[in-house]
């Protein structure tokens, strides 16, 4: 049987990172209509509330049973609302490595959540699972996720050229796709100095009925 992430839950100092659940659907369905997630991410588009349904009901477990990875919905502490999502994928169980993406709702962005939701992923990775190395992609033009990565203290190694393809060109120029290179960034243990606050759930997240 293949090596698995345990369903389970992340708490920091603002936010709840846990399983996906059919509620989160319309959330995370208005979050991927949003233009730059559409150009820099591999979601479906349009992203609808059935694919949302889909990805809580049977393609975010199935991701995890495989031990390719998990996926968590991004919620904040005091409202509840859905502030984004992060994924690990391309997990290598051998080498303790794993790929971290993540995307932010339009109202939220600007308010640092994505940087402590890397932080918490990557403190609990590091510290309750064993892991040594996390590595982020970000497109060339997406300086929002190059900002994440050096706030997160994600040393970049290099470019991958032309390994991308951001859909309907860079936001707001021409419709279309274009090739885009990919930034390459890593985060080791000894990389971290994570703020007081952060922390996660001992006890396995449990889906409602």
């Amino acid at each position: 049987m293949a090596a698995s992430f345990p369903e389970t839950a992340i708490s920091t100092e603002r936010l709840l990172l846990r399983p996906l659940e059919d509620g989160d659907a319309p959330a995370l369905a208005e979050l991927m209509a949003d233009e730059l997630v559409h150009a820099w991410t591999d979601f479906p588009q349009p992203f609808t509330e059935t694919h949302a349904v889909e990805w809580a009901r049977t393609l975010a477990p199935a991701h995890r049973a495989a031990g390719r990875g998990i996926t968590f919905t991004v919620t904040e502490h005091l409202t509840q609302r859905v502030v984004g999502a992060v994924e690990l994928r391309n997990t290598d169980w051998r080498l303790r490595t794993t790929e971290i993406c993540y995307v932010t709702a339009p109202w939220a962005r600007g308010e640092g959540y994505a940087p402590e939701g890397v932080l918490g992923v990557a403190q609990w990775l590091f510290e309750d699972r064993g892991f040594l190395r996390l590595e982020l992609r970000t497109a060339a033009g997406n300086t929002a996720g190059q900002q994440v990565a050096q706030k997160v203290g994600c040393i970049s190694e290099g470019v991958l050229r032309s390994a991308w393809i951001v859909r309907g060109g860079e936001p707001g120029g021409a419709p279309g796709e274009s090739r885009s290179d990919l930034i390459l960034w890593s985060l080791l243990p000894e990389d971290m100095e994570v703020p007081a606050g952060y922390g996660w759930a001992d006890e396995p997240y449990l889906l409602r009925d």
